[in-house]
């Protein structure tokens, strides 16, 4: 298993074990995720025990990467349903799905500003990935990085002045960032390896992202002007999809140093390293709950993909989906 790979996936939203999360508030009181067990993907939600699962956007077409509205009233998803990729919108209870971007391209990974008031996006509808962003109605749509090249996996900072973004312009993939007016386009990695899946610190004073700059995959951080770039994870093993704690003080990751794809736990200060999961089977995609007391994640140890969560020291591990199906994709309502 590479984790290069495994970002890979996730970059052209493919569940496997993979994942998207967001969150913020207090009070873990709900997780959104993709479940095949209609025999096509759907977006289910259910309580952070794994109680009351229910099938929300219940349509024969292909439903998944659900994204949370910041006030955690919506919920933004993708769907094949008009027989290309689009962005939908629906209320917790599922009702009132809507169409958002519209358009015979393929429309993908939204991703909600800090206020709610908008949603970028990526679409090919110009001939290549483009950053886009528009209103939670579908309205005041801008292309944001106006680039021939490639540009994806839009990332706003925590005060929603700035994306964070993966291009491909300079011919490797680098971390790029911008104005959510798509002013002021800077490369941040600036480095001939490839550069990719950026994470804010909950503070906005850091990037966490993944590089295999040094032949194998590594998490990174560095300032938000590229400057202090520091090896964190230093492993010569694969490592990758670092996930910051609310406090910002602990980072997640997945790394394959002991011979399978395990969820590991460190200081932001790369200090502390240390196997959660510690089992045979493929860990992936840790997601810290928003009151930081619990970190869930997909594992296939039952021989398929499930959602489980446990404790930041490993403890009180739970199978929360717990069905035959491949369940994945989580995300935390706020």
């Amino acid at each position: 298993m590479r984790i290069k790979g495994i970002a890979t996936i996730i970059l052209m939203c493919i569940v496997a074990l993979s994942g998207f999360a967001c969150g913020g508030g207090e009070t873990p009181s709900k997780i959104a995720f993709a479940s095949d067990r209609d025999e096509n993907f759907e977006i289910y939600i259910m309580g952070p025990d794994g109680s009351n699962q229910t099938n929300l956007s219940n349509n024969t077409a292909q439903d998944w990467a659900p994204s949370w509205a910041p006030n955690g009233n919506r919920i933004a998803f993708v769907s094949d349903r008009d027989d290309n990729v689009e962005i939908y919108i629906m209320n917790l209870d599922g009702s009132n799905q809507t169409n958002l971007s519209n358009n015979p391209a393929d429309d993908s990974m939204p991703s909600w500003s800090p206020d709610g008031s908008r949603i970028a996006f990526v679409s090919d509808r110009d001939g290549n990935a483009e950053i886009y962003i528009m209103d939670p109605d579908g309205s005041n749509l801008t292309n944001l990085s106006n680039n021939t090249a490639d540009d994806w996996l839009p990332s706003w900072s925590p005060d929603g002045s700035r994306i964070a973004f993966v291009s491909n312009r300079d011919g490797n993939v680098e971390i790029y960032i911008m104005d959510p007016d798509g002013s002021n386009q800077t490369n941040l990695s600036n480095n001939t390896a490839d550069d990719w899946l950026p994470s804010w610190s909950p503070d906005g004073s850091r990037i966490a992202f993944v590089s295999d700059r040094d032949g194998n995959a590594e998490i990174y951080i560095m300032d938000p002007d590229g400057s202090n770039l520091t090896n964190l994870s230093n492993n010569t093993a694969g490592n990758g999809m670092p996930s910051w704690s609310r406090d910002g003080v602990k980072i997640a990751f997945v790394s394959d140093r002991d011979g399978n794809q395990e969820i590991y736990i460190m200081d932001a200060d790369s200090s502390n390293q240390t196997n959660l999961s510690n089992n045979t089977a493929g860990d992936a995609s840790p997601s810290w709950s928003p009151d930081g007391s619990r970190i869930a994640f997909v594992s296939d140890r039952d021989g398929n993909v499930e959602i489980y969560v446990m404790d930041p020291d490993g403890s009180n591990l739970i199978n929360l989906s717990n069905n035959p199906a491949g369940d994945g994709m989580l995300s935390w309502s706020p």
